[in-house]
């Protein structure tokens, strides 16, 4: 929400529009400030349509196989559907994908770990799955698949006589950076922005405890002092 919240706040949009159901016309409100957060959402669908093309070719090495992928996905009815619309589903899949398709491209680098195409695309796996985990919980089925292929893949080295124990110390040190504590400070820095920007009062304070609503500008609790 933060990412279409800033996609509207960079093309101009002044939050007036209140959004209430689908449909609804724009009328007085801008518009023009709104297309930057439907161009969002169609940039999201572009990318993840991308991202499991090139993944699929990652995997098959077929070009045929992955331009009949990225035909299917473009011409499919609820891709378009989720496209139009400003729902949370098209971040979602831009961020599902990109997660998948760098746990491929890091397994494809295991010939050569370590090196700065490894590194990369195994920190943007972290950073995918912390953006996957933000949107939706959702997004944890493909922190149980990433977390699996990374079960998998340091079994296999376990097994490696050729490799020491101290490179596979390295290994196992290199996806807990990346894979645990680099989702996780993302994750929480997700928090403090939100807290940081979205201070003001809304129609749902009501779901919050006192002690918070007292934080929220606007709020009836909004630094009343409580009685020690």
């Amino acid at each position: 929400q933060m990412l279409i919240g800033l996609a509207g706040y960079l093309s101009g949009y002044d939050g007036t529009f209140p959004f209430q159901k689908p449909g609804d016309r724009y009328e007085q409100h801008n518009y023009v400030g709104m297309r930057g957060v439907r161009l969002c959402r169609l940039l999201s669908s572009w990318v993840a349509v991308l991202c499991l093309s090139v993944q699929l070719l990652e995997l098959s090495k077929s070009l045929p196989a992955a331009l009949l992928t990225a035909f299917i996905l473009i011409f499919d009815t609820g891709c378009i559907t989720l496209s139009q619309y400003i729902l949370l589903d098209p971040i979602l899949m831009f961020f599902l994908t990109g997660a998948v398709l760098s746990m491929v491209k890091c397994n494809s680098c295991a010939d050569r770990p370590f090196s700065a195409s490894w590194w990369f695309w195994l920190s943007l796996t972290g950073v995918s799955l912390a953006g996957a985990m933000g949107v939706k919980f959702v997004g944890l089925f493909v922190v149980l698949l990433v977390g699996l292929n990374t079960i998998y893949d340091l079994w296999d080295l376990l097994g490696n006589l050729s490799l020491s124990l101290v490179m596979f110390g390295k290994h196992l040190l290199a996806r807990v950076l990346c894979l645990i504590f680099l989702p996780l400070a993302l994750y929480t820095a997700m928090f403090a922005v939100h807290f940081a920007v979205l201070n003001r009062s809304g129609p749902g304070d009501g779901f919050f405890s006192s002690a918070f609503q007292s934080q929220l500008i606007g709020n009836n609790l909004h630094n009343v002092s409580v009685p020690e």
